[in-house]
């Protein structure tokens, strides 16, 4: 058994009994991995009863779980209307040239601070009130 096999065995044993445990799998597996791929989803599925292509549905539906891995920081920035209505869509110029190709941009739609936009997230950490220059740091600063 690889190590992979055993790190998902034991993800997939810490949610068992859980009503509806194939979403908190599939989190747990996308940090520990970086990423949910083809083997992981039958692997998952195997572990749930479930076939391969309920698991891969899931998958590819949600955004936040990628089937490769991509090694570059990843920072979300909120684009929901109340962002928008607090400049976000003036900032991502120089987001996109700060990020070049070495930072990950990825639009999301409401991080829950919308009093405070623009916001943007890198992993657990939240960025508020964000102007040009606040976001590019942001961005140079992403790990």
């Amino acid at each position: 058994m690889s190590s992979k096999e055993q790190k998902i065995g034991e993800i997939i044993a810490e949610h068992h009994g859980r009503e509806g445990p194939l979403l908190p799998i599939l989190h747990d597996v996308q940090k520990e991995f970086g990423f949910v791929d083809a083997e992981a989803e039958t692997l998952i599925a195997k572990g749930l009863n479930l076939t391969r292509a309920d698991v891969h549905g899931v998958v590819s539906f949600y955004h936040d779980f990628h089937q490769q891995p991509d090694p570059r920081p990843e920072v979300q920035i909120c684009r929901a209307e109340a962002c928008k209505a607090r400049g976000v869509e003036a900032l991502m110029a120089d987001a996109e040239t700060a990020a070049g190709n070495r930072v990950k941009l990825k639009t999301v739609y409401c991080l829950g601070l919308c009093s405070v936009g623009p916001n943007a997230r890198v992993g657990d950490d939240l960025h508020a009130r964000l102007d040009a220059a606040g976001l590019t740091k942001v961005i140079e600063n992403a790990r």
